[in-house]
């Protein structure tokens, strides 16, 4: 049995050290296929890009020549190898790591970062050449290839970049005027891009670039034709993160009996799967990272982890609010209630930003599906729809929502007594004290909030204190029986043992009730009549405990009826 590779990103160790690999060799023979020579990939943190270069270094490596057998016989590529196999001199940057506290830091990391990789590539080719710290970045590499073209007649580079934009990414979030000027015509590390489009002239033969967002790529790249941006196209969708099949192979070789596969597989995807990077890509794709971390759990306590997101991966997931605060006022607001409320958004997606630009609405939804915060889920008439990919992401969104409403409220958002509220809802099927916590979230909102208010928004609030209890897969808006649930509450575990909850809502303003008394009635009716119709669907009757609750909202008064 072969072991789980979480956390394994050098491929002759995965290799060598008997770890199990997902096979991506077969896209070193479709990026060949591509005219272009200068590729750029874009890809959410934890997706494998750093597993993937390495994998295509040991490829390329005129110096892993003799290795080629050993690391390659059991893969695609290694059956099926291409005339390029081994015959490039491989200049590998990671620019991940970065020190981003201030402007001058960040430019000394980039240049030891530069620095080191020239070391490196000095010595596995016995390059005559000597590093002088005095040099900037740029010059470093520029000098580089300079004396590579003298001293290797006839042999070529190929420059691998991983986590491109990491470092920049960090700026435009708490340092936005750094990073401007990093970037801009004069910056630092624009200069030395334009160093490396010179090298294309010359023994730079091949660029494969990774990162997260093209942030930086119109301000880097200005007058370098990186060649091709494939991170939309349909061919590569499945180049990284695991596919159903992939996800039910590693099981498969952890021997993960069938019954176990049914128990935990239904979490996995709930929680880890739902991404599409292209309108017309074939599969949706499992966070791969993700899913390794919970098998390694999986495998180590016998259970699913309670946590379900790995806390080194929580922290990538933490700027989501920097990232919400480029795109100011009425925009901003409109995107995160969308978001957290479930809809699908209709959006073209930028490919190219301008940070001197104010961010629009567009450019915050494309950022949102470049992080991996939402993913293409279909093709409206003339833009792709995108929506919130799975659980873990939207469980993120739910916390930066329930802290900017906590603001507002004056609340503070991590108060909630969620071991009491769990003890009630799961062994009673109750909701007397998250109710209490709604209550005071409604009654501290302004009124000049409750302009606005309306069934969504009090929803919206329950639905974000309701996924920081973390024991229930929380749903909202489930299609049952051709209709929409507002909140359906799963026990993660023990179904048998714990209470499933559904709720319907429903919102009168204050000024409607105070005209007419008899809509409170109304709208009590219809949702039981609403309730009694779902709790009779198939997709509910196979919880064995379930209460179902009528919430009629009237400003900060709360309704409720059991059902």
């Amino acid at each position: 049995m072969k072991k789980l590779p979480y956390g394994i990103s050098n491929y002759e160790e995965l290799i060598t050290e008997n770890y199990y690999y997902v096979d991506k060799t077969k896209n070193i023979e479709k990026l060949e296929d591509l005219a272009e020579k200068r590729i750029l990939f874009l890809r959410p943190r934890k997706f494998g890009k750093t597993l993937f270069t390495s994998m295509i270094s040991y490829y390329y490596d005129i110096n892993a020549k003799n290795k080629f057998e050993k690391l390659f016989k059991n893969t695609y590529i290694g059956k099926n190898p291409t005339p390029l196999k081994n015959s490039y001199c491989i200049l590998k940057f990671n620019f991940s790591g970065i020190d981003t506290t201030t402007a001058q830091t960040t430019v000394e990391g980039f240049k030891e970062t530069a620095k080191i990789s020239i070391q490196g590539f000095i010595a596995d080719y016995n390059i005559d050449f000597y590093v002088n710290d005095n040099q900037t970045a740029e010059d470093m590499l520029n000098s580089l290839l300079e004396s590579f073209r003298v001293q290797r007649r006839g042999q070529k580079i190929y420059v691998i970049i991983d986590e491109y934009d990491h470092f920049a990414n960090e700026l435009l979030g708490f340092h936005t005027e750094d990073f401007k000027n990093l970037v801009s015509k004069n910056g630092k590390v624009r200069k030395w891009y334009e160093i490396l489009k010179k090298g294309t002239e010359t023994v730079v033969d091949r660029i494969f670039i990774t990162g997260v967002a093209p942030i930086t790529l119109d301000s880097l790249t200005s007058g370098f034709n990186i060649g091709k941006d494939i991170t939309q196209d349909f061919r590569f969708n499945e180049m990284m993160g695991f596919t159903k099949e992939e996800l039910a192979n590693i099981m498969k070789s952890e021997q993960i009996e069938e019954k176990e596969q049914e128990k935990i597989l239904p979490i996995m995807k709930q929680s880890y799967d739902g991404y599409k990077f292209s309108i017309d890509g074939k599969e949706k794709i499992y966070n791969s990272n993700m899913c390794l971390y919970f098998l390694n759990e999986y495998k180590a306590i016998g259970d699913v982890p309670r946590q379900l997101i790995d806390v080194n991966i929580a922290s990538d997931y933490s700027k989501l609010g920097k990232m919400l605060d480029l795109c100011k006022g009425e925009e901003r607001r409109k995107v995160i209630e969308d978001t957290v409320a479930g809809k699908e958004i209709a959006s073209e997606i930028t490919q190219k930003f301008n940070p001197a630009m104010e961010f629009t609405e567009k450019d915050l939804v494309s950022m949102l599906f470049y992080l991996g915060y939402l993913t293409i889920v279909g093709q409206g008439f003339s833009k792709p729809k995108l929506q919130i990919p799975n659980d873990v992401i939207r469980k993120i969104y739910s916390d930066y929502f329930l802290g900017y409403t906590s603001k507002r409220a004056n609340i503070q958002a991590d108060s909630m007594d969620t071991e009491a509220m769990n003890t009630e809802m799961l062994l009673e099927g109750k909701i007397g004290k998250i109710l209490e916590e709604l209550k005071m979230y409604l009654t501290n909102l302004s009124n000049r909030d409750y302009t606005r208010f309306d069934e969504k928004y009090v929803k919206l609030i329950f639905y974000a204190l309701c996924k920081n209890l973390g024991t229930y897969l929380v749903k909202s808006e489930l299609e049952i029986s051709s209709n929409y649930s507002d909140v359906i509450l799963i026990p993660r575990i023990n179904q048998d043992k714990y209470y499933g909850i559904l709720i319907e809502f429903k919102y009168i303003k204050k000024e409607d009730y105070e005209k007419n008394k008899d809509l409170l009635v109304l709208k009590q009716e219809e949702a039981k009549k609403q309730l009694e119709k779902y709790k009779k669907a198939e997709e509910v009757k196979i919880l064995p405990n379930l209460k179902a609750y009528a919430i009629v909202a009237i400003k900060d008064e709360l309704h409720v009826e059991e059902v």
